[in-house]
C-alpha cells in the first residue's frame, strides 16, 4: 500500500450478535466416472456460527437461490483402468508371410483382474493383428510341383512410417481475409495424409488404407469461420474396435457405426480427426468446408496462429475494454508440436498496479496452465499441436 498513509491501530467493540445463516459446501465425494467426464456429490448444509461456534440450521433459513449443486462436473484424466494383451500366437504360416494376433482385455490396475472392456472404451488400444515372417520357403525341385503350390495366402508385414519422411508444409499465418489463404493441395494421397495440417476451405481427405494404426489430421481456418465435416464413405470394423475421433475447442465426439453421409460441426474454427484402425486398408474418406460461424466465440482481440514459426506481440486494449481477455490460439500439424520462448517480458511495476497482471500459457492436449508474471522470462514447450495464451489485464 506504500505511499498511501496507514491509519493508526485501535481497538473496537466486537458484535456479538449472532451471523446470518449461510451455506457451507463440504470437499466433493469421488467422481462418478472411472475415466473422462463424471458428477461428484458434494454436502451442502445450513449453518449459522453463533459465538464462535458453528451450528447447523433447517435448509429453510438460508437463501434458497444462493444454495450451492449438490453434483458437480469432474473430469478423470488419470483413469484407473487399462487395456492389456496375452501374448502374440505363432505365426500363421511356417514359412514365408502370415499375420501374429493376440487378445485383449480390460484390467483394473489395482486387483489386477479383468473387468468388464466398456470400462476402458475411452483409451486408444493397441493393435491385435501384426505382420510376421517365417522365413523363406524351400524352393521345389525342378520338374516337381509342391502339394502346396499356388495356395499359399501371403499377408503384407505392414511398414510403418514417421513424421520426418512426410512431406513437410510450410504453414501460413491465417490472421488474413479468406481470399489471402494459400491454395494448397486439397485432396491427398491415402498414405501420406497422416499428421498434416490443411488450411484450404474446402477439400478431401482421404484416410483409407494409411500404414499406421493411429493417424491424426487437423484442419485449420481463420477465426470467424466454422468446420463442417461429411464423411463420404467409411470401411471401419466397429466389432473389432476401430474408432474415428472428432475434437475442437468446443466440441467432442467419437463414431463409428453410420457414420457416411453423417455431419459433423466444430463450431470454430479448427478441427482434429483422429483415425484408429486395427485391420490394413480401412478408414474414413472425409470432405470439409468452412463458412462464417453461426455465433461469434472469440474477441475482437483474439488472434489465431498456424506456424511454424512467428512472433505474438501482447494485443493493445482500448479504455473501454479493460475486462477483456485477449488470446492467442497457435495450431500446428498433429505431428508437431510448439515452443513459446519469452524474450522479454514487462507487465510493470506490480506494486502500482491496481489488479494482478500475468500472462496464462495452456497446453490444450492435458489442459495445463502455467501462469507469467513481473518480468519472467521463460521458454514454454507443448505435449501436442495446440496452445493457447492469455494476456489478463
Amino acid at each position: 500500500c506504500h505511499p498511501v498513509p496507514k491509519p493508526e491501530s485501535r481497538m473496537e467493540v466486537c458484535d456479538l450478535s449472532p451471523c446470518p445463516p449461510r451455506w457451507k459446501v463440504a470437499p466433493a465425494g469421488p467422481c462418478s466416472s472411472s475415466c473422462g467426464l463424471g458428477l461428484a456429490v458434494q454436502l451442502v448444509t445450513c449453518v449459522q456460527i453463533h459465538q464462535g461456534k458453528e451450528i447447523t440450521l433447517e435448509e429453510h433459513l438460508c437463501p434458497v437461490a444462493e444454495k450451492p449443486l449438490t453434483s458437480i462436473p469432474c473430469v478423470i484424466r488419470m483413469c484407473s483402468y487399462e487395456w492389456s494383451f496375452s501374448e502374440w500366437t505363432e505365426c500363421s504360416t511356417s514359412c514365408g508371410n502370415g499375420i501374429q494376433t493376440r487378445q485383449d482385455f480390460c484390467l483394473n490396475p489395482l486387483t489386477r483382474k479383468q473387468v468388464n472392456p466398456i470400462f476402458c472404451r475411452h483409451f486408444p488400444k493397441a493393435i491385435v493383428v501384426r505382420g510376421c515372417s517365417a522365413g523363406p520357403c524351400p524352393q521345389p525341385a525342378v520338374g516337381t510341383r509342391s502339394p502346396e503350390a499356388g495356395l499359399q495366402t501371403v499377408t503384407p508385414v505392414p511398414r510403418l512410417t514417421t513424421a520426418a519422411t512426410a512431406k513437410e508444409v510450410r504453414y501460413k499465418d491465417l490472421d488474413l481475409p479468406p481470399s489471402a489463404v494459400p491454395q494448397e493441395q486439397t485432396e491427398e494421397t491415402s498414405g501420406g495424409v497422416c499428421g498434416k495440417l490443411f488450411l484450404n476451405a474446402t477439400g478431401v481427405i482421404n484416410m483409407m488404407g494409411v500404414e499406421s494404426t493411429d493417424c491424426a489430421v487437423a484442419i485449420g481456418r481463420p477465426l470467424g469461420e466454422e468446420i463442417t465435416i461429411t464423411v463420404l464413405e467409411s470401411s471401419l470394423n466397429c466389432s473389432a474396435g476401430e474408432v474415428v475421433l472428432f475434437s475442437g475447442r468446443m466440441m467432442w465426439r467419437t463414431g463409428c457405426r453410420k457414420l457416411p453421409l453423417s455431419l459433423i460441426n466444430s463450431r470454430t474454427n479448427t478441427l482434429i480427426v483422429k483415425q484408429r484402425v486395427l485391420l490394413p486398408g480401412n478408414g474414413v474418406i472425409l470432405q470439409y468446408s468452412s463458412r462464417a460461424a453461426t455465433k461469434k466465440y472469440y474477441q475482437d482481440c483474439d488472434r489465431q496462429l498456424f506456424g511454424p514459426q512467428g512472433e505474438i506481440v501482447n494485443p493493445v486494449q482500448l479504455p473501454d475494454q479493460q475486462q477483456v481477455v485477449c488470446r492467442t490460439f497457435i495450431n500446428v500439424a498433429p505431428r508437431h508440436r510448439i515452443a513459446i520462448r519469452a524474450p522479454y517480458i514487462d507487465l510493470g511495476n506490480e506494486s502500482n498496479q491496481t489488479h494482478f497482471n500475468y500472462i496464462l500459457v495452456r497446453d490444450v492436449s492435458t489442459m495445463k496452465t502455467m501462469v507469467f508474471h513481473g518480468k519472467q522470462q521463460f521458454f514454454w514447450q507443448s505435449t501436442g499441436s495446440q496452445a493457447e495464451i492469455e494476456f489478463h489485464e
